[in-house]
């Protein structure tokens, strides 16, 4: 399954919500995982919206940056509010999420290839790409969730 080592480790980092460490990241461990989550649920939810016949592939600079070196630069990126956390982040919460998250993916996996969500830095990704992000950007929050721990 798609994600399948990442749901391992947000699940242990779950037990591990309330932690944080300014020297590393603004934000603790349940917003990075909070986060993360918001996004393998927003974008599962468009690709599953999308019309694959109106897809069309555009050259994104940043895209092919970020795709080569499978690397997002922290602090670099604004998160649209749709994938925001609340203020107050609950454990139960968190679990929940992993849930969802953990079904529509497993829910994408037989979407037409030119399904696609609309990246606000990225451009239009087709399904292939948008696996690619979704494991790019949950390693991304997991890197800085364990950098937190350490």
């Amino acid at each position: 399954m798609l994600l399948e080592k990442e749901f391992t480790e947000i699940e242990r980092f779950i037990e591990e919500y309330n932690k944080q460490n300014i020297k590393i990241s603004a934000k603790g461990i349940d917003w990075h995982l909070d986060h993360s989550l918001k996004v393998i649920i927003g974008v599962c939810g468009q690709l599953k919206k999308s019309d694959p016949s109106a897809y069309r592939w555009k050259f994104n600079a940043i895209r092919v940056f970020v795709y080569t070196f499978k690397f997002f630069p922290r602090g670099k990126g604004k998160s649209p509010k749709a994938v925001l956390p609340p203020e107050n982040i609950l454990k139960q919460d968190l679990k929940n999420q992993l849930f969802k998250a953990k079904q529509d993916i497993n829910s994408i996996m037989s979407l037409p290839a030119k399904s696609h969500f609309k990246h606000p830095y990225f451009g239009f990704l087709n399904l292939k790409k948008t696996k690619i992000f979704l494991k790019l950007h949950t390693l991304h929050h997991l890197k800085i969730c364990r950098d937190i721990i350490k």
